[in-house]
């Protein structure tokens, strides 16, 4: 794509809102999600809006970190010294960025069955998705799988975080709760998981087998996603714990 080309002289396929309408908005690239937001470039003889909405995620990378990890947490003054934004555009990206970041803190309401580690990341997004800094979280359960309580049992560094077992199954044996979910976020986006993140868990499933309260998941949440480790990986094989 020639991105000094105005918007409306591409191929109809090639234009960013009506792509979105016939494959769906994930089929877009960055540049072309913003060009919907920016609505128009710089003008004349300029980029056009996918041209400045690469423009910007170019200028972001230089930042050495992922530009929409670094895009989310820019402010007005921020966004506007990058040639091509003022403060409508810059007020634009920021709230879509917000409505999105408040989409994944829809937290379903207590007594809600968590049966699928989906559920488990929304109750936790508020919590733990967009944090610049690492937090360790525990759901807890009753017999049914239904929400009682969530509790964020440490937090840690941009890097680390430190949670013990005795803190995560006091709090659960307190409430009384007799299913358990864990989760915590890397705020570097990556998910997976680090020997770190392995070994606490195994240690958690050996607790969780000592204690009869199954712990069903661990899951590491980070920039709109997230993994389960009882999906991706074998510990659970090799721990088995109750439904």
């Amino acid at each position: 794509m020639t991105y000094h080309l105005r918007v409306a002289d591409l191929p109809e396929s090639d234009r960013p809102r009506e792509k979105l309408i016939a494959q769906g908005a994930r089929y877009l690239t960055h540049a072309e999600l913003i060009a919907i937001l920016l609505g128009t470039g710089q003008g004349a003889g300029k980029l056009s809006a996918v041209g400045l909405g690469q423009h910007i995620l170019q200028t972001l990378g230089q930042h050495q970190r992922e530009p929409l990890s670094v895009l989310r947490e820019m402010t007005i003054p921020e966004l506007t010294k990058v040639p091509g934004i003022g403060p409508a555009k810059a007020t634009t990206i920021l709230a879509a960025i917000e409505l999105g970041k408040r989409v994944f803190q829809t937290r379903p309401p207590d007594q809600t069955v968590i049966n699928d580690p989906a559920l488990g990341a929304a109750v936790l997004g508020a919590d733990l998705m967009w944090q610049s800094q690492e937090k360790f979280a525990v759901l807890l359960l009753d017999v049914r799988h239904r929400l009682l309580a969530t509790q964020v049992i440490s937090i840690g560094t941009a890097t680390e975080t430190i949670a013990h077992p005795r803190d995560i199954f006091r709090d659960a044996i307190r409430q009384g709760a007799t299913r358990l979910i864990v989760a915590h976020n890397h705020p570097s986006g990556n998910l997976d998981p680090s020997p770190e993140d392995l070994a606490l868990t195994r240690q958690l499933l050996a607790g969780a087998q000592l204690l009869a309260i199954p712990l069903l998941d661990h899951l590491i949440l980070g920039n709109g996603d997230f993994r389960s480790l009882r999906q991706t990986t074998t510990l659970w094989e090799e721990l088995p714990q109750g439904d």
